[in-house]
């Protein structure tokens, strides 16, 4: 288990780091066919921050299936309402796309808090430089 601190931190620096911790790609066994990635923590995710225009440029799209159903939402918007999804949606684009990639998402945590209850699990902190 790992604990990821997205407070002032890049939503792009946090993602990356987590889509390896996920795919386990920092371990000497690693192997790519296998999945051997590790739980993974990220708290904080509404003190992400972005970098340069993406606030107001950056565009999370929808659809409803219907005819007209397309939605959008701007970043500084999903990092207002819903930032733990954002990062969600930031780690997922960064997993592979197949089972793999599905498998890894179900060991990813994110809150928006400090607060997780994952203290039973003992996360070691994982330094973000």
């Amino acid at each position: 288990w790992y604990l990821l601190d997205a407070a002032g931190k890049s939503l792009g620096h946090v993602a990356a780091e987590a889509a390896v911790l996920l795919r386990g790609k920092q371990k000497v066994d690693y192997t790519p066919n296998v999945d051997c990635g590790d739980f993974v923590v990220v708290i904080n995710c509404d003190k992400a921050v972005l970098t340069g225009k993406k606030a107001e440029q950056k565009k999370y799209y929808r659809v409803s299936g219907w005819i007209g159903g397309l939605k959008e939402t701007k970043a500084r918007d999903m990092m207002a309402a819903r930032s733990d999804y954002a990062v969600e949606l930031a780690v997922k684009g960064m997993l592979p796309k197949n089972t793999l990639g599905k498998n890894a998402l179900t060991r990813l945590h994110l809150y928006k808090g400090a607060e997780h209850p994952h203290a039973a699990q003992k996360p070691e902190v994982w330094n973000l430089d």
